[in-house]
């Protein structure tokens, strides 16, 4: 979770940093930013107070990126895979950039919303690759549709069970929402657009305010009992949990979302034989995957000895061959057992299989296990 190649002076700070400082936050630099990896009560209490109550995450280092333009979500599906056409107003959609080789460039969310009389897309994407995202956006479909990055706005993500509760005290309204859906609401007197959505595997939501406003929004939520502030750490460990890819680990450039087991975000009518199937990059070699399979899956691991597998760990059969790489991996604070994803060759990426993952050079047992460890905890309505 740390850049320790960016020194600190270089580092980019979010509107939030002086706050992270005087809540006692550890900080590290994270794709060029300096963030919290963790405030005094630790990694585990914020992990669990997750669970149990309100956490509160600074991700306004995540890339904003609004489409504008009758043509925007047309233009959109020429870079990824998903039906953005077909998105409703106030709907949110995950997806993903594909190169020509149906490599992952980045994933993201997609959101149709309501400005006024107007609508656009809101386009969050990741810190390390937003750089990259907006010159992708630009160079390809900047002729067909305004692309306007959003430095100006921060992004909290306030999760758990107690979140709708605390939200909902500045904003009753925001307890219509269900999961990917979104609204316009005016929280501690700023116009924020807030999605039910998050990365922890448990109900909350995401709040793109303006980063003037932003620790003033963040200070009147974590004022309440149940909210508590939680770092890069507890982020992470979540996640994880959840079953939810961290680019840049489980998935990148090297693998296609076949491989990856996300092919549920490729809805029908973007695949071979939809309607408007096809169309953006890599997609003949995505939609030959789908049907004649791949060498290598992404699987989720739970280790049979209390021996926590990190990333980079070599994964061997019985026989000592050397069948996959863990790609992340920690010890489930909720699951309470060694939990790793890892990528595994096809024919022993099966439910139950056991597996070797090697762990300074002494061989830990590890089973194939269903994703996610934790139960989705998301509020469909």
């Amino acid at each position: 979770m740390t850049d320790t190649a960016t020194p600190a002076s270089d580092l980019q700070r979010t509107p939030l940093h002086a706050l992270h400082l005087e809540l006692g936050a550890r900080m590290v630099g994270f794709a060029g930013y300096d963030m919290p990896v963790s405030y005094p009560e630790g990694v585990l209490a914020e992990h669990r107070h997750c669970r149990t109550a309100a956490a509160l995450f600074d991700v306004s280092h995540m890339g904003q990126v609004r489409l504008l333009g009758a043509d925007a979500d047309r233009a959109l599906e020429s870079l990824v895979p998903v039906d953005v056409i077909g998105l409703g107003m106030n709907r949110q959609r995950y997806g993903f950039f594909t190169n020509s080789a149906g490599g992952i460039l980045d994933d993201l969310m997609i959101t149709r919303r309501a400005i006024g009389k107007d609508s656009d897309l809101l386009l969050v994407v990741n810190a390390g690759c937003k750089a990259a995202d907006i010159a992708h956006l630009t160079t390809n479909i900047g002729h067909r549709c305004t692309v306007q990055p959003l430095p100006e706005q921060a992004l909290l993500a306030l999760q758990g069970p107690k979140a709708v509760a605390a939200l909902g005290r500045l904003a009753p309204g925001v307890a219509a929402l269900t999961f990917m859906t979104g609204g316009a609401f005016a929280l501690a007197g700023a116009e924020c657009y807030v999605t039910r959505s998050g990365y922890t595997g448990e109900d909350g939501f995401e709040i793109s305010v303006p980063a003037a406003q932003a620790e003033a929004l963040a200070r009147t939520l974590l004022a309440q009992r149940d909210v508590k502030p939680a770092g890069l750490g507890a982020r992470d460990t979540l996640r994880l949990e959840a079953g939810l890819c961290l680019y840049g680990h489980d998935i990148d450039t090297r693998v296609s979302p076949v491989h990856a087991g996300l092919t549920w975000a490729i809805q029908k009518v973007r695949r071979a034989g939809g309607e408007r199937a096809g169309g953006y990059p890599g997609a003949q070699t995505i939609d030959h995957q789908m049907v004649a399979g791949v060498p290598h899956k992404r699987v989720g691991l739970v280790g049979l000895e209390r021996v926590p597998v990190r990333e980079g760990a070599q994964l061997f059969d019985t026989q000592g061959r050397r069948i996959g790489l863990v790609t992340s991996g920690t010890l489930g604070p909720t699951f309470g057992k060694p939990i790793a994803m890892a990528y595994l060759a096809s024919n022993h990426a099966l439910p139950h299989h056991e597996v070797q993952a090697e762990v300074r050079g002494q061989k830990v047992p590890m089973r194939v296990h269903a994703m996610p460890f934790t139960p989705h905890r998301y509020h469909r309505g």
